[in-house]
């Protein structure tokens, strides 16, 4: 079979892809939990054993090798959406047994390896179908898939499920047919993918573009020119932002007295769930349209600051505790949209990084350290929050900030890189 040209079929196959690769992340780390809250699990397990659940997504890049080393990436995410498949079912159909919280909780983490595995195969696949300049111009639009993705599974299967809890009277027998049918949502969207995205590693990709062994595509990675000042600058990127997801929602929901604003909980999940994501999606867009146009270097400082910047709006809205309306909306709005924006410029320098023969594999390490810097600030972030009061907490996110703009100064990266003028088709 010939060359399947690059980019072939992008706007199709990539909302798909991402969509697919989201849907089993928000139902294994979040929906997991409301699961097992409406089932009667106490918090204390509940707390314990969901957030042992996100542990594939930080450790994925240990396996990430064998995704480089054998078949196609193409066919290992079409396996591992299967698995996920597989594995809601299992959840669906063992819940109404007495010992399901065992049970269902060995399928959670079977969706968890099996779903980390799909973001390494199917992220992979991107920088292999896409040409430098796609990959800049999409990230955008695949970024709002998989937030789609996110009120699909957090939002209309939790609705869902709450539907059926009240026709029924049976919370078990309710989340039960939920966890079916979000099994049959994977099952489609992996029969979907089957049919759009291309075979392009049938060609000579499929041996250019692989390492020859396991212990080189570690060494490869660390041997990178600039890697410790690159990884600092990841681990650093998001360390405000990556307390302040964590803490903005209990802020607006905790009362006057302990320094909150009061909201109720369908206000804030309105806010969030509404114009929150609708901001940041138009955010991420517009990064991703505008870094193709001009490449990374005039949008790298500006995306930063517009991640961060906005953050000092929660400190503001803290300190006065003004529950205006307007005021916490535009807040959110602004917050929301910096993050969307600034995000965008972290994935392309991301996708940077993972240049060379062993993308799929340096990208999945990448992420890896991506995630390990979201997730020991935010397991920290409730502490420093108590400890300093909501008026603090955010003043320090905001000072969090600045350890990122230091190492921007030291970082060397092509000017043009990811510029729709600069195809190198890699």
């Amino acid at each position: 079979m010939g060359n399947i040209p690059k980019d072939k079929g992008a706007w199709a196959w990539i909302p798909l892809l991402y969509f697919t690769q989201g849907i089993p992340y928000i139902l294994v780390v979040t929906v997991s939990v409301i699961m097992y809250k409406r089932l009667g699990i106490g918090n204390a397990e509940i707390g314990l054993y969901t957030s042992w659940l996100y542990l594939p997504w930080v450790i994925k890049p240990l396996w990430s090798p064998l995704v480089d080393l054998n078949g196609t990436k193409r066919k290992w995410f079409l396996g591992m959406q299967f698995i996920v498949a597989l594995s809601f079912l299992g959840i669906g159909l063992f819940l109404p047994s007495n010992s399901f919280f065992i049970i269902t909780l060995a399928f959670f983490w079977m969706a968890a390896f099996a779903s980390a595995t799909n973001d390494i195969a199917s992220d992979g696949y991107y920088m292999i179908g896409l040409t430098q300049k796609k990959q800049s111009f999409f990230i955008g639009l695949r970024s709002t898939f998989y937030r789609l993705a996110m009120v699909t599974g957090q939002g209309l299967l939790v609705i869902f499920a709450g539907f059926l809890e009240h026709k029924y009277g049976d919370n078990t027998k309710a989340w039960s047919m939920t966890m079916i049918c979000a099994a049959v949502l994977m099952m489609v969207l992996t029969i979907s993918n089957l049919f759009v995205a291309p075979k392009f590693e049938v060609s000579q990709n499929k041996t250019t573009e692989k390492p020859t062994s396991f212990s080189e595509v570690f060494s490869s990675f660390f041997k990178k020119n600039q890697i410790w000042v690159a990884l600092l600058f990841i681990l650093t990127y998001r360390l405000g932002e990556s307390q302040l997801v964590k803490m903005a929602s209990p802020f607006l929901l905790d009362t006057l007295e302990v320094g909150g604003l009061g909201y109720s909980t369908e206000a804030v999940g309105t806010i969030y769930g509404t114009v929150g994501v609708i901001m940041l999606s138009i955010g991420g867009i517009m990064g991703g349209i505008l870094i193709s146009r001009d490449g990374l270097k005039k949008w790298m400082l500006p995306m930063l600051l517009a991640l961060n910047l906005p953050n000092a709006l929660y400190a503001i809205l803290a300190v006065t505790q003004s529950t205006s309306l307007v005021a916490v909306v535009g807040t959110v709005v602004i917050e929301q949209f910096g993050y969307g924006f600034g995000f965008a410029a972290f994935l392309i320098y991301l996708i940077y990084v993972a240049e060379g023969v062993s993308k799929t594999s340096h990208y999945a390490i990448a992420t890896g350290f991506m995630a390990l810097g979201m997730m020991i600030p935010g397991m920290l972030s409730g502490y420093i929050q108590e400890w300093l009061g909501y008026d603090g907490f955010f003043l320090w996110v905001v000072i969090a900030a600045l350890p990122a703009f230091l190492v921007l100064k030291y970082l060397k990266y092509p000017e043009d890189y990811g510029k729709k003028t600069n195809v190198s088709d890699a």
